[in-house]
């Protein structure tokens, strides 16, 4: 090894560009392959780097002094001189190789770099050298939007205004006679735009630091200014990209497209406001309404005939885009469905395969940007190209998409025809999925295909999610047009989501006969939709009159629902497993109308009652069943539930049911826990057999309440068939989450809500540094926990009365943090810090995983920097551990000896590395289930009064506790407080809540 590293050194002193170049790429390849070469980073940056040379070798050199482990204080000063050195070179090669290294370096070296070499820059901008320009286009397109860049552009005004100098350069530069400089030009733009909604390339800069609101105004801008020259100039962009190769125009078509949608919906006035939120004189339109259409019109008719080229990718782009146009104020249908065809004919000819996914999320996405007659035209072909897609979270997402689309133009069709529009056929959720692949797979009991559960599981959400109250927008796009056309359809009335999802219920009723291996997920979805149904329309009083108040509607949901509920339980022969079978009696026994049957059919098998009797003692009697089709427990209980409840409300059910129970006491089918329930059972119907008059209420009332669900406690239950219904389920959640509920962009929260939506509190400083020490030093830190990064920002300040020349920080992790440039330390080199004078320095680490975690900071004075000479400080070091003292052998000797102060370590939360799991309340309510135990409630009061505390668990001779009672007892809150808690082992559990109550007079 050490032959050949001295066969690379010689190479690398030669003057032979190719030797050298052969040299390096050695290098590089044993740096890849683990083996250390720093002893060649000196001769690297010395004969390389600081010395004419050929840009190939520049660019070799500075790849291999990354790709080695040095340490910052010597590779950040070989990295600034080096570059520096080359902006100026006359080889406009060597020149361009060195800005385009501008975007590898770390963050702390580019204020300084940047604004020394502004100059030098703009002459780059400006140069005629074709590789000069375009090389330093693509530097700046990656490197000025960062959040980093953004975020230093916002407290270093000069930085600022530089920067703002070269996007104004970049846009101008998009008009370059150059095809390959101008495409590089609308590349920039195309990524300040992206950069400002989704930030992807922050994500991916290594050194980064938390974004914050400075960062948002600057790079807010940044882009208005971009969308004012593209909106203004518009014409000589559409001219200059018609005479640029096909290859290069794609790259041209977001800009122009996103421009004006800023434009022609007032976006880019919020843009304005945000870059400068005093400035009261920002008017609210820059043109008429009409220049604006025309505008985008020309935008339109200038893509319009690239929908029929042969490229895939130049078809879908300009596709994307298109729909995107569609969707501004003023935009048309046949724009959107010119531009679905042209993706749609992508599929046919089976091209552009690799975007199949895409092309689905796009049409399925902007469907109801199309007409009425379209939207159903396409919706049986969508089904089939979803079923088809390989990735289940797209295939989630275009099935979220798909279910909303038929939800809104069911309600869109009623409510058009109720105002007297003529109807449109087809329009219906029944008719909707009246496929014949999607009928078969509906139907089928033994399909193994995912596809339907995840169908059915999507519908059903997707009418929980109509059901809560839909969310207001004030700002035009995509959304705002789906929640108007539902608002439209259900009139904001309380219960018009009910009739799409009596459709919906009546599509999905075979599933409750699948055979899924032990999955229930689906099945449990659609059953909690229906006893939801059943408890809004009170379906157990039967069908109601028009004398009793009743509308049509009402009565033709009513009837619609008896009916399914009389075919459901003549399904109940049919269903495969009992743990599906006590699930649907559960549904159907609470709210089915026992008083409507007919009397004279009470021997008949066929009565409704006799049915769900004979399929409970199934049930209870049966022991044969495997783990994956009963849980025989949970089960059991459920049907002595349903047992109680149907006794108490019929009489003809209670006597029948009296002698099943008495049947099952007496078998060696029930165990002393069952035994015992029923027991209690048999009571209940008897004391309300025999007092009819004297019922206690909570016995027979419906409870609209569904508590079945497929999770499990892993230890007791390792199901293959449990794992596989928590991923459905978390799947389906998260598309629908992010369908119906989104979180909020930056921009559309600034639409909403103002500037002050985005205005942040800091945290707490905390003081790492003691009353003598002398510098003080206090941080605090900003997490990311959705990107695993955290910030720490710290302000030094300089006690003494000493100017200092240098000052290093260094930051040492313990935990789950690691440095994202792969050091295994990281250091800020401070210079000439003034006595009094506050210096702010910040570093940013990842999170690796859950641990608790902190950062050790470490302040090294120089006291003799630059004075020359060694050192003439005596310290006690006898104490010091052998790795500083190592530290301390491996400085440069003209540095000096330095004074180390230890800080206090910064330790950091367990609570900021977790991400916060968002839950809806009808989740929230959705997770008893999951326990154990059938879960209600029960309180213990604390009553406040005269002065002092009194409970029932004190001994007086009247509690005033047992005398507030009574009165308590006639309150809403005592019937929440009332109940108890049983479990499946059955035992009870007390569960209590203090509830403090105020009496005042």
């Amino acid at each position: 090894m050490d032959l050949l590293i001295a066969q690379i050194n010689t190479d690398l002193r030669s003057s032979d560009a190719l030797r050298q170049s052969s040299a390096l790429l050695q290098a590089l390849q044993q740096c890849a392959a683990g083996r250390d070469v720093s002893a060649l980073a000196r001769t690297a940056a010395t004969e390389i780097l600081s010395a004419p040379s050929s840009a190939v070798c520049k660019r070799l050199a500075l790849d291999l002094l990354r790709a080695l482990p040095l340490p910052p204080d010597l590779l950040d000063p070989l990295l600034l001189t080096s570059l520096r050195s080359d902006l100026s070179f006359p080889d406009p090669d060597v020149a361009a190789s060195s800005i385009a290294s501008f975007p590898s370096l770390p963050s702390h070296l580019l204020p300084s770099l940047l604004s020394s070499a502004q100059a030098d820059i703009a002459a780059a901008l400006s140069s005629p050298a074709e590789s000069l320009r375009l090389a330093a286009v693509t530097s700046l397109s990656s490197l000025l939007p960062r959040d980093d860049l953004a975020l230093m552009c916002s407290t270093n005004p000069s930085l600022m205004a530089h920067a703002t100098t070269w996007w104004g350069r970049l846009a101008e530069l998009a008009l370059d006679s150059a095809d390959a400089v101008s495409a590089g030009a609308f590349e920039a733009l195309a990524r300040l735009f992206q950069e400002l909604e989704g930030r992807r390339m922050s994500r991916l800069a290594g050194d980064k630091l938390v974004d914050g609101e400075g960062a948002l105004a600057v790079r807010a801008q940044w882009a208005a200014d971009a969308i004012d020259f593209i909106w203004s100039r518009r014409n000589m962009l559409i001219a200059r990209t018609m005479v640029m190769p096909v290859e290069s125009f794609r790259v041209t078509v977001y800009p122009l497209v996103h421009a004006a949608k800023m434009v022609a919906s007032g976006v880019v006035n919020t843009l304005r406001r945000i870059a400068k939120p005093g400035d009261t004189t920002i008017a609210d339109s820059v043109e008429s309404s009409a220049e604006k259409l025309v505008g985008v019109s020309d935008i339109v008719s200038h893509l319009l005939p690239f929908l029929s080229s042969l490229d895939p990718p130049l078809v879908f782009e300009v596709g994307i885009n298109m729909l995107a146009l569609a969707d501004v104020p003023g935009g048309k249908p046949e724009w959107a469905s010119a531009a679905i065809i042209a993706i749609l004919t992508l599929w046919d000819r089976q091209e552009f395969s690799s975007m199949r996914e895409t092309i689905v999320r796009a049409v399925a996405t902007n469907l109801h940007l199309l007409d009425l007659g379209m939207q159903v035209s396409l919706f049986k072909r969508l089904l089939q190209m979803v079923r088809n897609l390989r990735a289940e979270s797209d295939r989630m997402h275009a099935l979220a998409c798909i279910c909303r689309t038929a939800l809104c133009v069911d309600l869109f069709a009623k409510e058009s025809v109720r105002r007297g529009q003529k109807p449109v056929p087809g329009t219906d959720v029944i008719s909707l999925f009246e496929d014949v692949r999607v009928k078969e797979d509906l139907n089928s009991v033994t399909s193994k295909n995912l596809f339907r559960e995840e169908l059915v599981a999507s519908l059903v959400e997707s009418c929980f999610q109509l059901s809560l109250p839909l969310p207001e927008l004030k700002n035009s796009g995509t959304e705002s047009r789906v929640i108007g056309a539902l608002a439209y359809g259900t009139g904001y009335g309380a219960l018009n989501w009910t009739e799409p999802a009596l459709d919906v219920v009546e599509v999905c009723r075979p599933c409750v006969l699948w055979d899924c291996n032990g999955r229930t997920y689906a099945i449990d979805c659609y059953l909690k939709l229906l006893v939801r149904l059943c408890h809004i329309y009170d379906t157990r009083g039967g069908v109601k009159t028009i004398k009793a108040g009743a509308s049509q509607d009402q009565i033709l949901n009513e009837t619609r629902l008896r009916n399914l509920q009389l075919q459901l339980i003549r399904d109940l022969r049919e269903v495969h497993t009992p743990r599906i079978s006590s699930r649907l009696i559960w549904a159907i026994s609470e709210h089915f109308d026992l008083e409507g049957l007919d009397p004279l059919l009470a021997d008949d098998p066929e009565d409704p009652l006799n049915i769900i009797i004979s399929n409970m003692h199934k049930i209870l009697f049966n022991t044969d069943s495997s783990a994956t089709t009963s849980n025989r427990i949970q089960d059991v209980q459920a049907v002595l539930i349903c047992a109680q409840r149907l006794g108490a409300r019929n009489a003809r059910a209670g006597q029948l049911l009296s002698k099943e129970l008495e049947e099952f006491r007496a078998s060696t089918s029930a165990d002393s826990v069952t035994k015992h329930q029923s027991r209690y059972v048999l009571q209940v119907i008897k004391y309300v057999t025999n007092h009819p008059d004297n019922r206690w209420v909570g016995v027979g009332d419906a409870t609209g309440d569904y508590p079945f669900s497929h999770h499990k406690l892993t230890v007791q239950f390792s199901e293959a068939s449990a794992a596989q219904d928590r991923k459905l389920e978390g799947l389906v959640h998260k598309a629908i989450r992010e369908l119906w509920r989104p979180n909020p962009s930056q921009l559309t929260l600034l639409q909403t809500k103002g500037i002050g939506a985005l205005h942040k509190e800091l945290p707490k400083a905390c003081t790492l540094t003691g009353s003598c020490d002398p510098c003080y030093i206090e941080a605090y830190h900003l997490a990311d926990p959705t990107d695993g990064r955290i910030t720490l920002h710290l302000k030094i300040l300089n006690l003494t009365e000493l100017e200092l020349n240098r000052v290093d920080i260094r930051v040492g992790l313990s935990g789950a943090l690691y440095y994202m440039d792969g050091f295994s330390r990281t250091v800020r080199h401070l210079r000439n810090l003034v006595s009094q004078d506050p210096v702010q320095s910040s570093v940013t680490v990842g999170v690796s995983h859950f641990e608790r975690c902190s950062l050790w900071v470490q302040v090294l004075y120089y006291p003799f920097y630059g004075s020359g000479g060694s050192a003439d400080y005596e310290g006690d070091y006898a104490e010091e551990d052998s790795q500083m003292m190592r530290q301390k052998r491996s400085l440069r000797p003209e540095l000096g000896e330095p004074v180390v102060l230890r800080c206090q370590p910064y330790k950091i939360p367990l609570a900021e590395l977790l991400l916060p799991l968002e839950c809806s309340p009808v989740e929230y309510f959705r997770l008893w289930p999951s326990l154990p135990a059938m879960v209600e409630c029960t309180g213990t009061y604390t009553y406040e009064g005269s002065g002092f505390k009194a409970t029932a668990a004190q001994q007086y001779d009247s509690s005033p506790f047992l005398s507030g009672l009574k009165s308590i007892s006639s309150k809403p809150f005592h019937q929440v407080c009332s109940h108890f808690i049983r479990t499946v082992a059955g035992f009870q559990v007390t569960f209590d809540m203090l509830y403090h109550l105020s009496i005042r007079n």
